[in-house]
């Protein structure tokens, strides 16, 4: 079976391409040699009482990895203080984040090293009470190997985009054979599926799921002191967008709209990388870092999350509303996915389908500050009701305890 799935990848390492034919390539080294060699020691979490449970997490990424570190790490400490102890088990550490997003190549030897460790774990999975499970175990391996290495525990999949869609859209029809049902295939496995969205809960129970739980995505309301004073010491209004380089090019969706606002206004992008924007616009661009993201909230005077209208941004989670509403600012958004559910039109802020509703709303935001103040406060009510670890927490002990029973 070994020397089967081998040969598969090294198949496919013939038609990916980019990054990911690095993943492909590693064949029998990988699958073989480090299920029959591999000698690492594991230490597995021992229970002090009988309510402790111990919890083997598999994240995609460390703290730089945005889904690993608001839906998995930043828990790890209110879990503890629930007697479920986690071990975090990243897949790629920060340094892959960071040579990803400067375009730098991916060494070999990383991913190497990154499946070597990750199968490691996968062998002494058993150990554990539960685990915790990030999207998929193995990028680009099929799913029969991890529910195989995962036959004697129980795992929780978590979603937050329509990771599948990666897989089942994939240019090359050999990827699509080899890889297209996989997601579910380990959603029908899975105790729970916790998904940050209904679109992703449609999926999981349409692919046989039996429990499948929406946990959003949420902010640390400790974070976000409130009021959130504003930092612009200018009064040309800033309009605010935060993700990352692999998502700044919606911003482009309403560079139109922005070249026709009336009277002075500036962009400011943080973590958006190099996207190519009209020069006619004023921009700032900043990196992003977690400590300090919050310090960039208060220069935003309206946040933005423009977004194309498909099977993939359908399945987003809607985090750049959340954080601009616990900062206290008003938004305007595409009116895709979850983002119809969070914002309540003119009560919260504006859904736009067209550079003219873009205009509309952004000008008419530029030209009233008391109304981007009652939007603003009426936003962060809301995220205080529903988007926080508060409200999450109670729901997500009582899966991982379901699932180790």
């Amino acid at each position: 079976a070994c020397f089967f799935v081998a040969g598969l990848i090294a198949e496919q390492s013939r038609l990916l391409t980019g990054s990911f034919l690095l993943l492909a390539v590693l064949g029998e080294r990988l699958l073989i040699g480090a299920l029959i060699s591999v000698r690492w020691s594991i230490s597995s979490v021992a229970a002090e009482t009988s309510r402790s449970i111990s919890v083997l997490l598999f994240s995609r990424y460390d703290r730089l990895g945005a889904s690993s570190r608001l839906r998995f790490i930043d828990f790890v400490d209110p879990l503890k203080h629930n007697n479920i102890n986690v071990k975090v088990v990243p897949f790629f550490d920060d340094s892959y984040i960071r040579d990803l997003y400067a375009g730098h190549p991916i060494s070999f030897i990383k991913i190497t090293k990154a499946y070597r460790q990750r199968l490691a774990f996968l062998l002494r999975a058993h150990r554990f009470d539960v685990v915790w499970l990030e999207k998929e175990a193995l990028p680009w391996i099929p799913a029969w190997v991890e529910t195989f290495l995962l036959r004697r525990v129980p795992y929780v999949m978590d979603l937050d985009d329509a990771w599948y869609l990666r897989y089942e859209s994939h240019p090359r029809a050999f990827v699509r054979f080899l890889l297209k049902k996989k997601f579910a295939r380990l959603a029908q496995q899975a105790h729970n599926v916790t998904v940050g969205n209904p679109t992703l809960a449609a999926w999981a129970t349409a692919c046989g799921s039996q429990n499948v739980v929406v946990l959003p995505t949420v902010i640390d309301l400790e974070r976000y002191p409130h009021p959130l004073p504003s930092a612009s010491s200018s009064e040309v209004p800033v309009i605010g967008w935060m993700g990352s380089p692999s998502s700044a090019r919606y911003v482009q969706i309403i560079a139109g709209a922005l070249s026709r606002l009336k009277g002075p206004v500036r962009l400011r992008l943080v973590g958006a990388g190099s996207v190519a924007l009209p020069q006619a616009l004023t921009v700032e661009r900043v990196e992003w870092s977690e400590k300090n993201e919050i310090e960039e909230l208060k220069n935003f005077d309206i946040g933005v999350m423009p977004l194309e209208d498909g099977p993939w941004e359908r399945g987003k989670c809607g985090y750049k509303l959340i954080q601009y509403m616990a900062a206290g600012r008003p938004v305007v958004a595409s009116p895709v996915g979850v983002n119809k559910d969070i914002i309540c039109e003119g009560e919260n802020g504006f859904l736009a389908s067209s550079e003219d509703d873009w205009f509309k709303f952004l000008n008419h935001l530029i030209a009233n500050p008391v109304l981007r103040a009652s939007l603003g406060a009426a936003g962060r009510r809301f995220v205080e009701a529903h988007y926080t670890h508060q409200a999450v927490l109670p729901i997500l002990v009582k899966t991982l305890r379901g699932a180790a029973e």
